[in-house]
C-alpha cells in the first residue's frame, strides 16, 4: 500500500498541474511543513500512549514526560511551521503595480484597496505625499492605511514609507510610486499570505530550546574533585 500511496500523491500532483499549471513545489514543501508539525504532535501521543492505555492514564503519562521531550517537539512544529510560511510566501505572494487615481480601485490577496487620494505633509526634517487607502472585504470596510512618499530637505534624499496592514498571519503592503502626467501615481501592492508564520515558528523553536534547556537531565555542572581515600592508621601491635 505505500507504494499505491505514492502513486496516488504523485497522480495528485498531476492533476493540480493540468488544472493549475503549478506551482508543484508547493505542494511537496507545504505537507513537509505539516509532517514536521503533525510529526511532532505524534510523537508525544505515541510516548503517552493515547489510544492504547486509558486516557487518564495516558494524559498521567503525557504529564510526566521530560521537559526535553517538548523541547523537542517544539522545535520541530516551530521548524514546521517555518517552513510553511516560507513555501507560501515564495509561491503564492502577489505583486501589483499600477496607476491609480482618486476613487479608482484594485484587488489583492481578496481584498478591494480604494485609493482615496493624497495629502501633503510636514514631518520635522522632511515633507512628505500621504496616499490615504481603505481596504474592504465583501464591501465591507475592514482596515485603512497610509502609504507616504517623504523628502529629506538637508540631503535632497527620497523614501518611501509602505503602509502596512496585517490579517491574521498575513499581510499587504501598499508603496507609492512616481505620479504621472495625468494626476495619478504609481502604485506597488503586496500581498504576503502567511509571512508572519516565518517569525512565528522562528520563536517557536527558540521556546523549544529553553524548554530543552530547563530540564535538569541535560544540565552540564563542574566536575566535583574525587575524594583522596583516608588511609587507615596503623597502631603499632606492641
Amino acid at each position: 500500500l505505500y507504494v499505491v500511496a505514492g502513486v496516488a500523491f504523485a497522480a495528485a500532483i498531476a492533476v493540480f498541474y493540468i488544472e493549475h499549471g503549478g506551482p508543484v513545489l508547493s505542494v511537496l514543501g507545504l505537507a513537509a511543513g505539516l509532517f514536521l508539525v503533525f510529526g511532532a504532535i505524534a510523537d508525544l501521543w505515541y510516548r503517552a500512549g493515547f489510544g492504547k492505555v486509558k486516557a487518564h492514564v495516558a494524559w498521567k503519562r503525557l504529564t510526566g514526560l521530560p521537559r526535553s521531550a517538548f523541547g523537542t517537539a517544539l522545535a520541530h512544529a516551530g521548524l514546521g511551521v517555518s517552513v510553511i510560511g516560507i513555501v507560501a510566501v515564495s509561491a503564492f505572494s502577489t505583486e501589483h503595480v499600477l496607476e491609480m487615481k482618486p476613487g479608482e480601485t484594485t484587488e489583492a490577496g481578496g481584498y478591494t484597496l480604494s485609493f482615496d487620494g493624497l495629502r501633503p505633509a510636514k514631518g520635522p526634517n522632511y515633507s512628505e505625499e500621504r496616499g490615504h487607502f481603505t481596504v474592504r472585504r465583501g464591501g465591507a470596510e475592514v482596515a485603512e492605511t497610509w502609504s507616504a512618499k517623504r523628502l529629506y530637505a538637508a540631503r535632497q534624499m527620497p523614501t518611501t514609507e509602505a503602509g502596512i496592514l496585517t490579517f491574521g498571519a498575513s499581510q499587504l503592503y501598499v508603496s507609492l510610486g512616481d505620479p504621472t502626467r495625468d494626476g495619478g501615481i504609481v502604485v506597488r501592492i503586496w500581498w504576503k499570505p502567511f509571512i508572519l508564520l516565518i517569525w512565528g515558528g522562528t520563536l517557536l523553536m527558540a521556546v523549544g530550546g529553553f524548554v530543552s534547556l530547563s530540564d535538569r537531565r541535560l544540565r552540564v555542572g563542574a566536575p566535583r574533585r574525587k575524594a583522596k581515600p583516608v588511609k587507615p592508621v596503623l597502631e603499632a601491635a606492641e
